[in-house]
């Protein structure tokens, strides 16, 4: 994972989503993501809705300054984060180190 976390992302316009085999490598490397549905997705559980907020609000930022941004839905204490790359229409290396980086995060929110 820690070729991930200290990756950036790249502009991926014209490129080409990975296939189910890379995905699946990927996968592999941070812990508690899925595919589902043409994304991949994890889901998180906090202590409670002020826990959850700072979790939202620090993976914006991240995603924001990686110009990659997820799908969230979220409830009182939990959320559920999906990944995508719509320039490829489907999944890149920029969902994963999108991934890695939350996950990174949640040892320091929750």
């Amino acid at each position: 994972m820690s070729h991930l976390l200290h990756s950036k992302c790249q502009v991926l316009d014209g490129g080409k989503p990975m296939n189910e085999d890379e995905v699946h490598r990927h996968l592999n490397e941070v812990s508690g993501w899925h595919l589902n549905n043409g994304a991949i997705e994890k889901s998180f559980n906090f202590k409670d809705y002020l826990e959850l907020m700072a979790f939202i609000n620090a993976m914006a930022w991240i995603c924001h300054t990686e110009d990659h941004h997820p799908d969230v839905a979220m409830g009182y204490n939990r959320c559920t984060v999906r990944f995508n790359t719509h320039s490829v229409g489907g999944i890149s290396v920029n969902d994963f180190i999108c991934a890695a980086k939350v996950n990174a995060l949640v040892a320091f929110v929750a």
